[in-house]
């Protein structure tokens, strides 16, 4: 039976966001009862919520995420398990091993990283995820991965400026997904295929993203 997985984060006013991108705020700009029709005011980042990266969110002089193929947002997944880890604990190349050993023989799939920090939304805890080492970043790139997902708020560690992880991802025209949730529900699933289409804007560092995931 095909069932249908939303992997994304509701968009609320004061949700969590990176530390110090701009806040996000959800309200009512026109109402039926006096207006005519109903119509939101949204303010956010291009980083709001559960959203892709594209390589120019860390070098301007690479793809923006309207330069990017379309099939780099869609594909079949596989989903490494990698829960369990301890707050700020690194994500090493020996942890991603059975997922890559997958991924050699899926072309054009996509990595799901199941850390299950998404327990941690709306938490200080949320902060203090795991996260993708340089060695690990390189050793996803080498087995031909282009579009890597990670249920935390980064796949380098929060507040590290330098993001190797991101680089060595972004460098090949990869593209990152951040902030998914409920990877777990993943696990044991066959024939995932995953969906992570961004909003449409010319010459963007990432947008939001409606994830979803449907499996069988």
């Amino acid at each position: 039976m095909e069932t249908w997985l939303d992997l994304s984060v509701p968009l609320v006013t004061g949700m969590p966001v990176y530390p110090g991108d701009p806040r996000v705020d959800v309200s009512r700009a026109l109402r039926v009862a006096t207006d005519g029709v109903n119509v939101l005011s949204l303010h956010m980042g291009s980083q709001s919520g559960t959203h892709v990266d594209a390589p120019y969110h860390v070098d301007s002089a690479w793809p923006t995420l309207d330069q990017l193929p379309l099939d780099r947002f869609t594909g079949p997944a596989v989903v490494a398990d990698v829960r369990g880890l301890p707050a700020r604990a690194p994500i090493t190349p020996d942890l991603l091993v059975p997922a890559l050993a997958q991924l050699r023989l899926l072309p054009g799939a996509i990595l799901l990283l199941a850390t299950g920090w998404s327990a941690y939304w709306g938490t200080d805890d949320y902060l203090a995820h795991p996260w993708l080492t340089p060695q690990a970043a390189e050793a996803v790139v080498n087995a031909g991965v282009r579009t890597v997902g990670i249920d935390a708020l980064s796949v380098d560690p929060t507040g590290d400026a330098d993001l190797p992880a991101h680089r060595a991802l972004c460098g090949p025209g990869g593209v990152i997904a951040e902030n998914l949730t409920g990877l777990e529900r993943l696990l044991g699933r066959r024939n995932i295929e995953v969906f992570l289409f961004p909003l449409h804007l010319p010459g963007a560092d990432g947008a939001p993203v409606r994830a979803v995931a449907r499996v069988q």
